[in-house]
């Protein structure tokens, strides 16, 4: 079987700014080197849980069997769990999506002469993956004819802001300000129609003023737990920004 992408080492620094990066799931990863520690398989078994559904429309825009589809996608991640994926890793690979497409690419190539799918996965542990729910979630995806490369990008920005946002909502939850969430949420783009901020000051009995506080402070957290969430899916807190901008890039 063709070897699985290997991922970048991890350059991080437990100095200042990076010691919550130090922390974060793929750097955990990487320096574990996936078999020698049990926080490493766990925080790779959390990364891939959160972004299998972009890798499911990658081989659905390659694969017309929905059953296949789901089979392939499952047995990968079983796969990756059971070997050693990240033995000798490439430093030009540090970042999670390019390891999992990369992976999965191999993974499918190496399948390609399997006629049946129903007989993969014996006996190993895999993730558990909502996979009953891919397929209606992706017949709502837009008919058009990108790639399946670049719908896999796509989809993975789209699925990693929508966990910047269910984050986002958490917090408000926690501190009971669900309210304040749901009103101010149209306003996180920044880019609010006339009356906006009248109408949510409204539903939350503020001032205009406070209004537009609030919302600048969510959106502030809002960047912040987006740079959190990307850097645990780079091998080096240098490239966070220019992940935000390939994911920028990935919407269009």
């Amino acid at each position: 079987m063709r070897r699985m992408a290997k991922a970048g080492k991890s350059g991080n620094s437990t100095s200042g700014g990076d010691r919550e990066f130090a922390a974060t799931r793929w750097s955990v990863v990487l320096a574990a080197g996936h078999r020698s520690s049990p926080d490493s398989r766990h925080a790779l078994e959390l990364l891939c849980a959160a972004y299998w559904y972009p890798l499911y429309t990658y081989v659905r825009r390659r694969v017309a069997d929905v059953h296949q589809a789901r089979d392939l996608t499952q047995e990968f991640f079983a796969v990756l769990l059971e070997r050693n994926a990240l033995e000798a890793a490439d430093r030009e690979r540090g970042r999670f999506r390019s390891f999992l497409l990369t992976s999965f690419k191999n993974f499918l190539a190496d399948q390609r002469d399997k006629a049946k799918a129903q007989k993969r996965g014996g006996g190993r542990q895999a993730i558990p993956l909502d996979l009953e729910s891919a397929e209606s979630r992706y017949r709502l995806e837009p008919a058009d004819e990108l790639p399946p490369d670049r719908f896999f990008e796509r989809q993975w920005a789209l699925t990693l802001l929508a966990k910047v946002l269910d984050r986002l909502r958490e917090e408000h939850v926690a501190k009971g300000k669900e309210q304040q969430f749901d009103a101010l949420k149209p306003l996180l783009s920044g880019e609010s129609g006339p009356g906006c901020y009248e109408l949510a000051a409204r539903t939350l009995g503020a001032s205009e003023g406070a209004a537009k506080v609030a919302a600048h402070r969510m959106r502030r957290r809002y960047r912040e737990i987006l740079r959190a969430e990307i850097a645990e899916t780079v091998s080096n807190p240098g490239e966070v920004d220019d992940e935000i901008r390939s994911l920028r890039s990935a919407l269009g």
